[in-house]
């Protein structure tokens, strides 16, 4: 190979580790051969070389983790055979342990989920899993979980093989290059400049750049919110007789895992407090490196950690290893198209799970660079989730401490992070507190959780699978929004004023929906991509001729504003602006909301005044407001968007003109429980960009016959003329009203197993845990079989009867929305 840089390449990925390796491996595979890599040092010298190379699934709780973990395992397994080149990998088995009641009902919950789609999680007896870890003292393990196609891997051998695989394929690598610029015009990559002042054009500029992707991406306005943490392992003297094939064991108890080591045993640190490694960004110089460890820092952390094998405390340590280690706001990979600039692509932020997922992760974003569209679901990992406030010096150094320990701890559903909070807070936050809310965290803002009798009363007794103290005020919120009245601080939802004369025309092209509508008007419409997959699913309000409001949960909100501004065609006028923190939206919702918003509002508000799915400016108080009425709960109610400086105010309005009328605050619990009644779909938590609106129930919003068509109109139209799916989207409502449903449990037709359920809550209005799903056949699913057949949902290895449903369970008619 030449040592000459080229002067042009299709595809310029920097940095040299797992990632830009698997990144250009992956992207020749699909014919993509002009590519180069340029590594600042030497190929794995930043992070890659000290990786412990475990290959283990961990508790995975997604299609696209599945899919991404059983991608790399597999390809390390066989890529020797392909390049020569060894990459080490031994599959020793992987073995997880349960020291508490909760631990192993979540295991439980979650090996099914695995097992579904190809990773063999099966329980084993303690027995067992001491016979295959015979170091350990098991004796306080109440439960154990083994996949043993699972093992390890040399990192550097992987890496290697990697680039072999690469080179083979057409690729070309770089080490020595260090990348100064991005080069770009009219907010397009164009390329890059190296050290030594070298122009490479090219059409795709990838940062792989691990720990160093942050400070390059801030350095051309390019938000990646990652930072290095220190990151232990300590390894021992050889111990006699350990074998060789030890599996590698897991415990979220020590926050630690086990594996052997050259003959000795290696116990890796995922401690809770860790520290954050140099705030200020990690030198360029930085190879092969090591940090000096802190040893009184660490201690008990250690001390705990060889708790689980007290006998390697008879043997020497032969190595105390603090290396960086980079790690993202919410323990999950920045993947995918920068939104900052076009033809700038990214995969970093791999919580030191590099080696794990560094091959699905280069095989992601391959296909999302040369087929314009991802080949799994990215609502998770999609870089352009976070914005600019997680990149902070002052979120990085709180919040990084906490992420170790999170990633490897014990989890629960509504567990949420302790630091780095308070980023956003609606103008009404003083005033929820007071009310007794339990404050949640979703994209940096607090969200009211629940509602508790009094502040004091505001907190979690015990973290739980099963019932927790808020459960039964949770219920009573419930209930007031299908008998009373409740109140809803929505501020979260993010909002978007779309104006110009080509404004129509934008919204048009991205909307299933027809949006081309009179003035005041509510779509509920989805977005799609070409091969007809979820983008968004959103309202759209046309204010005026040339003037829409797009409102979409706070989840989306990068995304969507990316959408938009992508799909602007040369020649148009469109303006976007965010408008999410100049108002503070407030849910009024249940039978009673007209009677109170009536008490306070001059505004006709009756059913002929102001017809569901209408909007308009009304008066509340001494504020102008715009209401829409529509609902996400399934009531009679309106949203009103108020301006801020008047929020508060409202909110004490409706408060006191509520009294007695049952009135209550409402939190997230609340919405989720009363949504799941009505089977509402929610992108990015039930849909995503694999799903389609067809399949998911939503085809009464899809107009293929709209004039001009929409993205993604004839992938539509194909998959509805195929007749009744044999992939659809269901209602599932448990017949036994004790267990509970959060996501990932299992759907089983008789003895089939069919599908899984998206998300669960509890329908206190149905009498039972409630969820919605995807439930695919051979055979077109149709309303007879989903009527007329015995359905199960497993949770925790037991099965409970179901009733299913293709309409809501909940006012089918939608009566109580119309009235």
């Amino acid at each position: 190979m030449s040592d000459t840089l080229p002067s042009h390449a299709q595809t310029v990925i920097i940095g040299g580790g797992s990632i830009g390796t698997n990144t250009a491996y992956h992207l020749t595979k699909l014919g993509h051969k002009d590519v180069i890599v340029l590594e600042q040092g030497q190929l794995t010298s930043g992070t890659t070389w000290h990786a412990a190379g475990l290959i283990v699934a961990g508790l995975l709780k997604s299609e696209a983790e599945c899919a991404i973990y059983t991608h790399g395992r597999d390809l390390y397994a066989n890529l020797e055979q392909e390049t020569g080149i060894p990459t080490g990998f031994r599959d020793v088995g992987y073995l997880q342990i349960a020291t508490n009641e909760e631990r192993l009902h979540e295991m439980r919950r979650v090996a099914a989920f695995m097992r579904r789609f190809g990773i063999n999680n099966h329980e084993v007896s303690v027995k067992e899993a001491q016979d295959m870890f015979p170091i350990g003292d098991l004796s306080d393990v109440l439960g154990a979980f083994l996949i043993p196609e699972d093992g390890r891997a040399n990192p550097v051998d992987v890496t290697m093989s990697l680039a072999k695989g690469a080179r083979m394929g057409g690729a070309r690598i770089f080490e020595g290059v260090r990348v100064t610029e991005i080069l770009s015009k009219n907010g397009t990559a164009t390329g890059v400049r190296t050290q030594d002042g070298q122009v490479i054009t090219a059409e795709n500029v990838v940062i792989c750049g691990g720990m160093w992707s942050r400070q390059l991406g801030e350095k051309h306005g390019v938000n990646l919110p990652l930072q290095a943490a220190e990151h232990y392992y300590l390894i021992t003297e050889a111990i006699p007789d350990l074998p060789r094939d030890l599996p590698v064991l897991e415990d979220p108890s020590t926050y630690t895992y086990y594996r052997e080591e050259v003959g000795g045993m290696m116990l890796g640190l995922f401690e809770p407090g860790a520290a954050a490694w140099k705030l200020d960004g990690i030198p360029d110089d930085f190879q092969f490196g090591e940090i000096e460890p802190d040893w009184n820092r660490v201690g008990p952390d250690l001390e705990k950690a060889y708790s689980r094998v007290p006998e390697t405390m008879n043997y020497g340590v032969k190595k105390l290893f603090c290396g960086p280690e980079s790690f993202t706001p919410d323990l999950a990979p920045l993947v995918g198209p920068t939104s900052e600039m076009r033809n700038l692509w990214v995969a970093c932020g791999m919580n030191s799970l590099g080696i794990l997922n560094g091959a699905g992760t280069g095989m992601v974003l391959a296909h999302w660079i040369v087929d314009g569209l991802p080949p799994i679901d990215v609502t998770g990992i999609n870089v352009n989730r976070f914005t600019k406030c997680e990149a902070t010096p002052a979120f990085r150094r709180d919040r990084t401490p906490e992420l170790l320990g999170k990633l490897f701890g014990q989890h629960f559903h509504n567990e949420g992070f302790k630091t780095a909070r308070d980023v956003k807070r609606s103008v009404l936050h003083d005033r929820l507190k007071a009310n007794g809310a339990y404050f949640t965290e979703g994209h940096g803002w607090e969200m009211p959780d629940w509602f508790a009798p009094s502040p004091e009363e505001a907190k979690i007794d015990k973290l739980s699978w099963y019932r927790q103290n808020w459960f039964d005020w949770h219920a009573e919120e419930h209930r007031a929004a299908r008998e009373d009245v409740i109140v809803m601080d929505m501020s979260t939802m993010s909002c978007f004023m779309v104006e110009g004369p080509h404004a129509c025309a934008l919204m048009s092209r991205l909307s299933c929906n027809e949006v081309d509508v009179e003035v005041g008007r509510v779509v509920y419409t989805a977005w799609v991509n070409e091969r007809g997959g979820f983008e968004a699913d959103l309202t759209v309000t046309r204010l005026a001729q040339d003037k829409y409001m797009v409102v979409v949960g706070e989840n989306s909100h990068g995304h969507t504003e990316m959408r938009m501004r992508r799909n602007v065609q040369d020649g148009e006028f469109v303006v976007i602006t965010d408008v999410t923190f100049g108002r503070t939206q407030i849910n009024v919702h249940g039978p009673k909301s007209r009677e109170l918003l009536q008490r306070i509002s001059g505004a006709d508000l009756s059913n002929e005044g102001f017809p569901f799915m209408t909007a308009r400016e009304i008066d509340v108080g001494y504020a102008n407001v715009l209401a829409y009425r529509v609902t996400f709960i399934g009531e009679l109610g309106w949203e009103l968007h108020v301006p801020t400086v008047h929020a508060v105010q409202t909110y004490d309005l409706i408060k006191e003109a509520g009294k007695d009328l049952g009135l209550r605050d409402a939190g997230m619990q609340t919405l989720n429980s009363l949504r799941l009644e009505k089977a509402y779909r929610d992108f990015g938590i039930d849909v995503d960009n694999t799903d389609n609106p067809i399949e998911a129930g939503l085809g009464f919003a899809v107009k293929l016959d709209k004039p001009g068509g929409f993205i993604g109109r004839d992938a539509l139209a194909e998959i509805k003329a195929q007749g009744t799916p044999k992939t659809r989207m269901l209602q599932f409502l448990l017949k036994d009203p004790e267990p509970l449903m959060y996501g990932n449990e299992m759907i089983y037709l008789g003895d089939r197993q069919v599908g899984y359920i998206q998300v669960g809550g509890y329908g206190h209005s149905l009498g039972g845990a409630v969820g919605i799903g995807f439930a695919e056949l051979d055979e077109p699913l149709t309303a007879d079989i989903v009527n007329n057949s015995d359905w199960f949902i497993e949770i925790a290895d037991v099965k409970y009867p179901a009733t299913a449903s293709l309409k809501p369970l909940y006012d089918p008619g939608m009566e109580k929305i119309k009235c």
